[in-house]
């Protein structure tokens, strides 16, 4: 609901800035002391003197919505998009900022939209929906951020921060219960080893029923019934009980170590080990739409039994089976061609660590040098049954392996009393990904099923410098500039499963296609402080997405190089705190020239087809003009009301004839949109805080949030159309007198409104079918945390 607001409860003193800049207020006053800081510039800010549109929210915050991952945070922040993946991409992020991002979990795409967690960057979606885990804060930075983050995030960048050790013995024990016999369990407490040395430890169990359950389409409709005629009916695979299992459970544990070194005023070391599982079953996902009544290969065999509405099974259930039987072909020119059964159990198994460390040197009182290194590692394992039928059309099973190394210095300086702020630095990565996989695809026209053993070996080298020069007491100028040198190589793999060459993608084995790119990024920015309640300013920035070789050809001719995206932004903003300090009030207006947007085209013929195609393209140029508002209203008597309203306008100008307009009737047209870019967006909260006495005290709040409707598909249609939603959460919490005990009753989904996360729409692709990842419906939990 807002990110500007006056935190209810105290930011550590240790992150308070101790030297703010003339051109912003006073020192805090009491009134103040909840004020956020953020580190978007290099340096210690508070949110209201940061002239970039920034959505940050504390924990306390994050608690109050019932906020337990990263993909819920963007129900409150303007033109922001976060949703988990369905089973067809494993556990994995579709992330969108204004318009721009990425929701194609394969390693050898980049990221539209950067995702630090303690400034470590994370290259992948696959394993990016982070629970919120011991924060401090989020920040959510909009625009591209190529001369400000890590990486050259070109639509925006989420930043999570957590706590970091202190040695003041604090901590906390946290369980919930709820619908579907959900546990959470957290803890974390903070020590001190040393005078020195300090540790933080954390960690999180959750489990939880899934809400769409798995039937077994035979037992359900046995042969010879009305949905299941005997002659080709599709036997029963469990008999008795006909539910499978339920989709959409919860079965994660994660844990984080800290170790903090302070052996002077001017050295701070902290490291920081975390280990991530999630063992589970595949994501919630229904059959929207099923017409392919006309190919006999659906099944692989003479018996073949119509793909139809009949396995469309409900809004919270499914038929899939993981499963198809052995066969043979059916149609020329191949017919009579072997195909073997293939079979999976629907999991889920991602299993990740990490270690990072940060030194902070203060070289003198106005030199300081840090470095942040960090090396990640994870596994996942996935299948998908994208049809959500007994007849598993489209089978897969895969394995993702990764790990990557980063390094980032940064020198940052300051001269002339503060008035001059600077930083130079350099960004390293240094990633593998091997991606093994194993595909059964019976709707293309030819027989497809191959083993793909694909490593994708990606480095990116950068060099950056920012500069902030306070002109005069109130007009302060930001610069920033970064060149950016990439690589990447992706060999393919395509055999049989005895390891045998292909026949028919044979020719793609062994091939490797290789990008190298460079660019250069720069932002202008001025920002004026017309008091100490109001600040403006105006920037000029750019950001860009490498290019690189489509991951998964389905004939030679679709093996096609794409180029980098690029954006310029044009931006203005103001911030202000008003009516001695108790409406905050902050306003972002933009124009985006975004060129050659990277696209993946679900239906190609004008690359080898028909059949298959999931090939990404520079599709064409677009303008993006968009308006932001948040605001919160504390009048300090116990009533908080925070909201956010966002619009956006996505506009293509023109069209790459490669992969749409009046050429290409099956791509992208004038007048479609980019994927998950709704165009309106608003969210509202309300709290108020009851003071019992010597009882303590109690505080109702209300959420509510509204997403306009989007396309899953570049290639708009009504097949991927998904409508807008509202949706509202509720929360009932009692504090002791001592604010170190609190119970609460929450309910999520509060009218238990039907609506879509993400669809999967192949019908493009001749499969005829549509799934989509339903949200989940109305939940409670009773939750009591106590801290010390």
């Amino acid at each position: 609901m807002t990110a500007l607001f006056l935190a209810l409860s105290a930011v550590p003193a240790a992150a308070q800035d101790e030297s703010q800049p003339s051109a912003a207020p006073a020192e805090a006053t009491p009134e103040q002391e909840g004020e956020i800081v953020v580190t978007a510039q290099f340096r210690e800010q508070r949110l209201q003197d940061t002239p970039i549109a920034i959505t940050a929210v504390n924990a306390e915050m994050l608690q109050a919505r019932s906020q337990t991952n990263i993909a819920e945070v963007a129900a409150q922040a303007p033109n922001v998009t976060l949703k988990p993946q369905g089973p067809a991409f494993g556990p994995s992020l579709a992330a969108s900022i204004r318009g721009v991002g990425q929701y194609d979990f394969n390693p050898a795409l980049e990221p539209g939209v950067g995702l630090y967690v303690d400034d470590v960057y994370y290259a992948t979606l696959t394993g990016a929906i982070f629970d919120l885990l011991d924060l401090e804060r989020v920040e959510i930075l909009r625009g591209p951020q190529g001369t400000l983050a890590g990486k050259n995030s070109i639509g925006g960048a989420v930043k999570l921060f957590s706590k970091r050790p202190t040695g003041d013995g604090s901590g906390y024990v946290y369980g919930a219960y709820g619908s579907r016999n959900r546990i959470d369990l957290r803890a974390g407490a903070d020590f001190k080893l040393t005078d020195d040395l300090f540790m933080r430890v954390a960690g999180v169990a959750r489990k939880q029923g899934g809400y769409v359950d798995r039937l077994d389409f035979g037992c359900v409709n046995p042969p010879g019934s009305a949905l299941n005629p005997a002659v080709g009916g599709v036997a029963s695979l469990t008999g008795g009980d006909c539910r499978i299992t339920r989709d959409g459970d919860v079965n994660y544990q994660a844990g984080r170590v800290q170790l903090r070194y302070t052996p002077s005023d001017r050295i701070d070391i902290n490291i920081i080990a975390d280990y991530t599982n999630d063992d589970r079953n595949a994501a919630a996902s229904v059959l929207l739409l099923a017409d392919n009544t006309a190919n006999p290969n659906i099944r692989g065999n003479a018996t073949a039994v119509p793909y139809d509405s009949r396995f469309i099974c409900g809004q919270y259930c499914n038929y899939a089976s993981y499963f198809s039987p052995a066969g043979s072909w059916q149609t020329p020119p191949v017919a009579g061609y072997p195909l073997i059964e293939t079979r999976g159990d629907g999991r889920s198994k991602f299993d990740g660590w990490g270690v990072s460390g940060q030194i902070d040197f203060d070289i003198n009182d106005n030199l300081q040098l840090q470095s942040i290194t960090a090396y990640r590692q994870y596994d996942l394992d996935f299948t998908n049954d994208d049809d959500n039928s007994p007849l598993a059309i489209s089978n897969g099973f895969g394995n993702l392996d990764y790990w990557g190394f980063t390094q980032e210095l940064r020198l940052n300086g300051s001269m002339l009393d503060d008035a001059l702020n600077w930083t130079l630095g350099a960004f390293y990565l240094d990633q593998r990904s091997t991606y093994a996989t194993f595909q059964d695809i019976r709707y293309a026209p030819i027989p497809l099923q191959f083993q793909g053993d694909d490593p994708v070996n990606a480095s990116t080298k950068a060099a950056f410098a920012a500069l902030s020069w306070e002109i005069i007491d109130a007009l302060t100028l930001n610069l920033g500039a970064r060149y950016t040198d990439e690589h990447k190589d992706y060999t393919f793999s395509r055999r049989n499963r005895d390891g045998s060459l292909n026949p028919f993608l044979g020719a793609l084995d062994g091939v490797t296609g290789v990008y190298d790119g460079s660019k250069f990024d720069w932002r202008v920015n001025l920002q004026y402080r017309l008091s100490d309640e109001v600040m403006t300013y105006a920037q000029v920035s750019t950001g860009f997405k490498g290019g690189g070789i489509g991951p998964r050809p389905f004939n030679p001719a679709q093996v096609q190089p794409f180029g980098p995206e690029t954006l310029t932004a044009y931006e203005v903003g103001i911030k202000t705190d008003l009516f001695d300090r108790v409406v905050r009030l902050n306003a972002a207006a933009f124009f985006s020239d975004y060129t050659d947007i990277q696209l993946t085209l679900l239906a190609c013929p004008q690359f080898g087809g028909p059949g298959p195609c999931a090939l990404p393209q520079n599709a064409g140029d677009a303008h993006i003009k968009g308006l932001e508002l948040e605001t919160t209203i504390d009048p300090g008597n116990g009533l908080l009301v925070d909201g956010s309203l966002s619009y956006l306008d996505f506009d293509y100008t023109s069209i790459n004839p490669q992969a749409g307009g009046p050429s290409a009737p099956g791509g992208v047209q004038e007048g479609m949109i980019a994927p998950y870019t709704p165009k309106w967006k608003w969210a509202f909260g309300v709290q108020y805080e009851v003071d019992l006495g010597t009882t303590g005290s109690i505080t109702p709040r209300v959420d509510a949030s509204y997403q306009s409707d989007i396309f899953s598909n570049a290639v708009n249609g009504p097949n991927n159309h998904i409508d807008g939603y509202t949706l509202a959460n509720a929360r009932l919490t009692w504090r002791n007198p001592d604010e170190d005990l609190e119970v609460s009753l929450e309910v999520t989904n509060l009218f238990d409104k039907y609506y879509l996360l993400t669809s999967f729409d192949l019908t493009g692709a001749g499969a005829g079918l549509v799934s989509g990842q339903p949200g989940r419906p109305r939940e409670w939990a009773v939750s009591v945390k106590k801290t010390f």
